[in-house]
């Protein structure tokens, strides 16, 4: 069960830092080998590994289609594993979008080593990063 409450509260310091805006803070999550992995069909999808690589593209993807962290809606947690339900904000076209995405956390230590990302609204979010 420890490995369960270190999950959970990996992704609670995750989110409260992502909702402060703290771009510090949140390289401090990650490993150094972390590893993200976006799907759809858009310029982006496919797996990016290391902390460096995975900075670059959540960059360019924000440089594409601003986005902002609106609620953290949950925070679910199992042996070395959590994921979080949020509501962000996406900037498509200079139009504003509510979207709910999942965030799968494979956790190792006291940081995040992976991250699968799920939309709600792949079609979107592809056109927005296209």
């Amino acid at each position: 069960m420890e490995s369960t409450g270190n999950a959970r509260r990996v992704v609670e310091r995750y989110c409260a830092v992502w909702a402060a805006d703290d771009l510090e803070g949140i390289l401090d999550c990650y490993a150094d080998d972390f590893t993200l992995h976006y799907f759809g069909d858009n310029p982006f999808a496919g797996d990016h590994r290391g902390r460096d690589a995975s900075l670059e593209t959540l960059l360019a993807v924000g440089a594409k289609a601003p986005r902002r962290l609106l609620h953290v809606d949950e925070i679910l947690a199992g042996p070395d594993a959590a994921a979080c339900v949020v509501r962000e904000e996406l900037l498509v076209d200079g139009e504003a979008h509510e979207i709910r995405r999942l965030l799968r956390f494979r956790i190792d230590g006291d940081h995040l080593a992976e991250c699968w990302l799920y939309e709600e609204n792949q079609a979107l979010v592809d056109r927005a990063w296209s």
